[in-house]
């Protein structure tokens, strides 16, 4: 069953690093998804893998470019999801200038894409299990809205259609 909208988000572990050290990012610390969101306006986009061409072109940077348009209609974090481990988001973050702003949110064994309904098989494609491309906002854990995107596409988990959804 997919989330949708009224609905509260699942309990799941993500994992966070935002400092590096001489070589790579450090230990990525545990994130609540519900602790996380408690008291707070979210937005939440996720994607199916860092460094993969429409999420490194277009996804993230939109995001980053938005953020404070985001924040001016009362979103307190913005966070990027993908089945990634914790030190691959940071990186990527880093790489994409979206680290300190985006919150880089590792969900390497897809926990939270599989409670959330959107988890997608592309493991004919040599990717293993990932996150299927969406958008959401979270008030309080609650969906507000809800984005899917069709299989492919990149038309409504983007930066500017949540932006008319505020």
């Amino acid at each position: 069953m997919t989330i949708s909208i009224g609905s509260r988000l699942p309990e799941a572990t993500l994992f966070e690093s935002t400092q590096f050290g001489e070589a790579c990012p450090l230990s990525p610390e545990p994130v609540s998804v519900q602790a996380a969101t408690k008291g707070k306006k979210v937005v939440i986009f996720g994607l199916p893998g860092a460094y993969t061409p429409t999420c490194s072109a277009q996804h993230v940077p939109g995001y980053v470019a938005q953020l404070g348009a985001l924040k001016e209609k009362g979103v307190d974090e913005v966070w990027c999801v993908s089945v990634n481990d914790g030190f691959v988001m940071a990186a990527w973050g880093r790489e994409l200038g979206a680290l300190g702003k985006v919150r880089m949110l590792g969900d390497g064994s897809a926990e939270l894409a599989q409670k959330l309904g959107l988890a997608k098989d592309l493991t004919a494609a040599g990717m293993g299990v990932r996150m299927k491309r969406f958008s959401l906002l979270a008030e309080d854990g609650v969906v507000k809205q809800l984005n899917v995107e069709a299989p492919g596409k990149f038309e409504v988990s983007d930066a500017a259609t949540m932006l008319t959804q505020l």
